[in-house]
């Protein structure tokens, strides 16, 4: 039977009709192949692509040594299941994590699909170690769309809104943004007053011997790219060791090069945290995740406790043992820091000409900028950030917004993107910076 190849419109009549509208589409061209830093739709066009798959893509689109890796175990087996027969692969890439991952305490690592799924069996572990039910997060935190992530989770629209009652137990601390510093007051004692508030959370909200762990995002991904002073994020890591709190560093989004180094806690803020998230790019688009930690917590669960049908999927995990390979072999986090050095010297060229471009944000090639109705009010302007988005969207360019507020532009191109692709990518940042 021959298959009847479906037009552009037809797949996108088709897109309306079975598809949930829930499901959100930033760009409702089809994609047909990517490479690198490059989408090529059904009608041969070309999207230079700065979302990456919301982070997903740090290796790029279709790296030769990825889809040869694949295409290597995609002929040996799919599935046997890890909770019905062992496989290499499984094994290996967990003594790799455990390996590249902060601290040279004995770690284990366990598999699973999703980054929600990860931080739920985070909060399980830290639950199960500690004998306690408490789960602190932050103000601007995203942790997932499952029933407890939407409860760890901070912006109620569109994430929240209409799916209650969340999972209990969960609450949200205060989180500094400096942005919103009042005029007179220092950096120094803003920071301090941070900390007190974050203290004075655990006499107001919940008591700290109640908590199992506190999840944080090195830097907040979907709350705006926030990135926390150093000296906060130590604070609430000897909080967490002073009481007996799991420290849960939510790498997800910031994890595999993105902001100058494989993870952020450790270089960019002097911090080891007791478990790690990870997901996103690990396997360079395929569905995987995982949770590294302390032995002590992680060896406490008793076998059947942890798991899932298709959690540390052969095929994924071969991608990302090839992906922790290319990250070394390329270089790939020495590289963010140069891709984002570029993207924050084109929007600073962009806020001298334009009034409504706000606070530039960036660490590595984590990269964010507000808009703003103008630089002396400050005031978010969401419908002008997504007019950005969606014109960029219509014109060639994969652009993502965030933000509470909706009013940031967030950058997470593939840290192999050429300078061909950024030029490409800038020209018509510019034009969609422009048409406002």
């Amino acid at each position: 039977m021959v298959q009847k190849v479906s037009t552009t419109e037809e797949l996108q009549a088709k897109r309306k009709k079975f598809v949930p509208r829930g499901v959100s589409n930033g760009n409702l061209n089809i994609a047909d192949y990517g490479k690198g830093s490059t989408l090529v739709d059904k009608d041969g066009r070309e999207w230079i692509d700065f979302a990456g798959a919301i982070g997903t893509l740090n290796v790029g689109h279709s790296h030769p040594r990825v889809t040869e890796t694949i295409k290597q175990q995609v002929e040996k087996f799919l599935h046997p299941g890890f909770n019905v027969m062992m496989y290499e692969g499984y094994i290996e890439l967990a003594e790799q994590l455990c390996k590249i991952t902060p601290g040279d305490h004995d770690k284990q690592a366990i598999l699973f699909n999703s980054g929600a799924e990860a931080v739920e069996n985070a909060v399980k572990i830290a639950r199960y170690h500690t004998n306690r039910q408490a789960v602190v997060t932050f103000n601007r935190g995203f942790h997932g769309r499952t029933n407890l992530t939407m409860a760890m989770t901070s912006k109620v629209k569109p994430y929240k809104f209409g799916f209650g009652p969340f999972a209990p137990e969960v609450y949200q601390a205060p989180f500094p943004y400096m942005t919103q510093k009042l005029a007179g007051v220092s950096e120094e004692e803003y920071i301090a007053d941070s900390i007190q508030q974050f203290k004075d959370f655990f006499v107001s909200t919940v008591d700290p011997e109640s908590v199992a762990c506190v999840v944080m995002e090195p830097i907040q991904g979907e709350g705006g790219f926030i990135i926390p002073p150093k000296e906060f994020v130590q604070a609430v890591s000897e909080f967490c060791k002073e009481h007996g709190i799991v420290f849960v560093a939510d790498e997800i989004q910031t994890g595999f090069g993105r902001t100058g180094s494989m993870f952020a806690i450790e270089k960019h803020f002097g911090v080891i945290p007791d478990l790690m998230t990870i997901s996103k790019s690990l396997a360079a688009g395929l569905p995987l995740s995982a949770v590294v930690g302390r032995t002590e917590m992680m060896d406490a669960a008793e076998p059947g406790q942890l798991g899932g049908t298709f959690a540390g999927n052969p095929v994924a995990c071969e991608a990302a043992l090839t992906v922790i390979d290319i990250m070394e072999e390329e270089q790939l986090s020495a590289k963010a820091e140069v891709i984002g050095a570029k993207i924050e010297d084109k929007l600073t060229e962009l806020s001298k000409k334009h009034d409504f471009v706000g606070e530039i944000r960036r660490l590595g090639a984590m990269v964010a900028v507000e808009i703003v109705e103008d630089q002396k009010g400050n005031q978010p302007d969401a419908a002008k950030t997504g007019a950005i988005a969606k014109y960029a969207n219509a014109n060639g360019l994969l652009l993502l917004t965030a933000g509470i507020n909706g009013n940031v532009v967030r950058f997470l191109p593939p840290l192999v993107i050429t300078d061909d692709e950024l030029e490409k990518g800038f020209a018509i940042l510019e034009a969609a910076f422009e048409n406002q």
